[in-house]
């Protein structure tokens, strides 16, 4: 029996990144072999152990065959003869398939140690070819390396197009496709696996309503990119700078699908683009099944961000109606990513990138504000049923015209002592 550090932990020790995870490769053994040394099988389609004391997995040397469509249309084939150069050809990509002993010697049969020094994504061999998860993987991995260089081999992308025109990507479960995303959304650059999936054709397939959106003109006194699909690069990036959550980065994904069906004789302008966009939300994230915190955030960062972008300038009834419409008073921590999601818009544009976003404060004050507006005191009055939300609607509004005026005057102020 012998056992190998393999993939991404040995990919991170070459590029110096600290290693989470690591996972183990076992030679030469069976399954009751592993159970003996107190090893706990787990897993359905091959044998994966876990370690009785560190929980790291322990995978017996395998090989594949493809018998069915999709991810999932895999036989396994695990016996004590299967070598580990041939475990480590059923991988994806060269820089996943390095293998170091338990002294150390690094196993390299198909150039990963090379393929990390020239900073490529390549695949092993056309077996790359049976697995179409492969392309969202690859696509993946392109958005984590790409501040460090790493681009996709010429040669891996064109078998990237041939799965794509091969029509197996329609086999991948709306499950897979979400996680695969998900991942991608917290990598160091988000916006590439988007451009990447967009090269090979993929994004056409899987997401056609971002896809759409590339070409589409805007008004360039608004967005000197004018492509909207460059703005929706541009807008990644900066929310990618902005936050960490995934959940903000996926908004921002999302906020402009409305522009993609804008009829063509009233382009380059977007009439109520955000409103839109609300059904096309819905129907992507019933589509890949996207978790209920994801949704919200998009749907609500699709219709208001327009409308956050004016607050300074909006009638007190329609700043109430935002304020509710992004629910501060039960959610009041949506409110926070609500407004990095908007700030990654306004400055996902060319000439904006390091523009003061105000209107973040503003609405950040304003929400304090008016939620600190209870209920006790009209219940105090002796006010009862619907007559309580009238008044407490009422004191917001004022509350809302008393800060828009104080701002009003601080503004003032500061002209006239700038103009003395």
């Amino acid at each position: 029996m012998d056992i190998y550090l393999v993939g991404g932990a040995v990919r991170d020790k070459l590029l110096g990144i600290a290693v989470k995870d690591r996972d183990w490769v076992v030679v030469g053994a069976q399954p009751q072999e592993l159970e003996q040394l107190g090893f706990r099988a787990v897993g359905s389609d091959f044998p994966v152990f876990l370690h009785p004391d560190t929980n790291e997995e322990y995978a017996l040397a395998r090989t594949e065959r493809k018998n069915g469509h999709g991810y999932g249309g895999f036989v396994f084939h695990t016996e004590q003869s299967v070598t580990l150069e041939q475990d480590l050809s059923r991988r994806d990509l060269t820089i996943n398939a390095i293998a170091e002993s338990a002294d150390g010697q690094l196993i390299d049969p198909y150039g990963g140690q090379q393929d990390i020094a020239e900073r490529k994504l390549r695949h092993i061999s056309t077996a790359f070819l049976e697995d179409p998860l492969r392309v969202l993987r690859v696509a993946r991995f392109a958005a984590r390396f790409q501040p460090l260089g790493f681009t996709v081999a010429d040669e891996t992308l064109e078998l990237m197009k041939s799965i794509t025109a091969s029509g197996e990507l329609e086999h991948l479960t709306p499950e897979r496709i979400w996680q695969e995303t998900l991942r991608a959304l917290s990598e160091n650059s988000p916006r590439t696996y988007i451009e990447v999936l967009r090269e090979c054709g993929a994004l056409k397939v899987l997401f056609p309503e971002l896809d759409r959106l590339f070409g589409v003109p805007q008004r360039a006194d608004f967005h000197p990119e004018v492509d909207t699909g460059i703005h929706l690069l541009m807008a990644m990036d900066q929310a990618t700078k902005l936050s960490p959550g995934p959940e903000v980065r996926f908004a921002v994904m999302m906020h402009d699908l409305g522009k993609g069906i804008t009829p063509e004789h009233i382009l380059p302008r977007h009439i109520g683009h955000e409103e839109g966009g609300v059904p096309l939300v819905e129907a992507f994230c019933q589509r890949l099944r996207v978790p209920n915190r994801f949704r919200k955030l998009a749907l609500v960062v699709t219709r208001y961000h327009l409308l956050c972008h004016k607050i300074e300038t909006l009638r007190p009834a329609t700043v109430l109606k935002v304020l509710k419409g992004l629910d501060v008073f039960r959610q009041p921590q949506q409110l926070q990513c609500f407004l990095l999601a908007c700030m990654a818009d306004a400055r996902g544009r060319t000439g904006f990138e390091t523009v003061d976003y105000p209107s973040a404060q503003w609405l950040q004050n304003l929400a304090d504000k008016v939620t600190a507006i209870t209920s006790e005191q009209f219940v105090s009055a002796g006010l009862k049923g619907a007559a309580i939300g009238e008044a407490m609607d009422s004191k917001r509004l004022e509350c809302i015209r008393d800060y828009k005026a104080a701002q009003l005057r601080l503004a003032t102020s500061s002209d006239e002592h700038t103009d003395g």
